[in-house]
């Protein structure tokens, strides 16, 4: 049996809801492929790893609010 098979027969055997639930699954999964893709989204792999390769820190999500907060001048853009 093929896996093409394979999920086809597996998904048939789900209730209609779980059923839904695997095509939202593979919706999510191409979409994510496919944004994965595009010019904007390779040249910002590209940009990402010249910084990793430099040393250079990478700023997690506290870190950006912050320095969001600085380049408004204090001005906060979410409650938090």
């Amino acid at each position: 049996m093929s896996a093409e098979q394979e999920l086809l027969t597996k998904w048939r055997s789900l209730p209609q809801d779980k059923q839904e639930e695997v095509l939202d699954f593979v919706e999510f999964l191409r979409l994510k492929s496919s944004a994965n893709k595009t010019p904007l989204g390779e040249r910002l792999r590209q940009i990402r790893s010249k910084i990793v390769a430099s040393g250079k820190h990478l700023l997690d999500e506290d870190e950006i609010e912050k320095e969001l907060v600085s380049r408004r001048g204090g001005l906060q853009g979410r409650e938090g």
